[in-house]
């Protein structure tokens, strides 16, 4: 079931430069990174989920590793950061938008995927999502913070539903470019609801924290 054409390509492309350049933007405003770091940062955040999937599903050596658009796409995202981090804050509205066409790419590609490769449903709903969010939480980790998509607006959740609305198509037997764009599209829509009404999951009552801004989120 798995394919790639050439409207989900372009998607994914964009979103990994979208995660490479928000990945990187987070390294120089709250590590204060080399460009070394930057980049290497930037690139983690946009390459991270797919490297996770693909391990944990055995298909070896990793897609990313396998083109060379992926890195090339995640380097220079992460260097248009590093040459223009003063000046990107004028730019928040669309790195937030890149990053939620990224993030719904992924979560459909990566579920698609691990259909492929023989899992169940639930499974297949889980490393979609984590093809989405698996870069962003190694960031973070790295950067020695909790890892924002588990507590700032939605980001996890968009994810979840987009990969569920992808297996729920595979497993109805109408999979193709029009149910995997709807998939993304659903995603999209719930992220961005997310952003511009500053919504977040549950909390624990009495619960309380700072909330991540919406260009910190991947």
């Amino acid at each position: 079931m798995t394919f790639e054409p050439p409207v989900l390509l372009v998607l994914d492309l964009a979103g990994t430069f979208a995660f490479g350049l928000n990945g990187a933007l987070t390294a120089v405003r709250t590590a204060r990174l080399d460009v070394v770091g930057v980049v290497a940062l930037g690139m983690i955040t946009a390459l991270g989920g797919g490297v996770i999937r693909d391990v944990l599903i055995d298909s070896l050596p990793p897609a990313t590793f396998r083109d060379w658009r992926y890195f090339a796409f995640a380097a220079v995202g992460a260097l248009v950061a590093f040459a223009l981090s003063r000046r990107l804050h004028r730019l928040e509205t669309p790195i937030v938008v890149l990053d939620a066409v990224g993030l719904s790419v992924f979560a459909v590609i990566g579920a698609g995927k691990a259909l492929d490769f023989g899992l169940g449903v639930a499974p297949a709903v889980l490393l979609g999502t984590v093809t989405g969010v698996g870069g962003g939480t190694i960031r973070d980790m790295l950067v020695r913070r909790i890892p924002s998509v588990l507590h700032s607006d939605l980001y996890a959740i968009p994810a979840l539903v987009g990969a569920a609305i992808t297996v729920t198509a595979v497993r109805a037997g109408f999979y193709g470019v029009p149910a995997a764009l709807a998939a993304a599209a659903v995603c999209f829509l719930i992220r961005m609801a997310g952003v511009r009404y500053d919504l977040n999951a549950p909390r624990p009552p009495g619960a309380s924290g700072d909330r991540g801004s919406p260009s910190d989120d991947r």
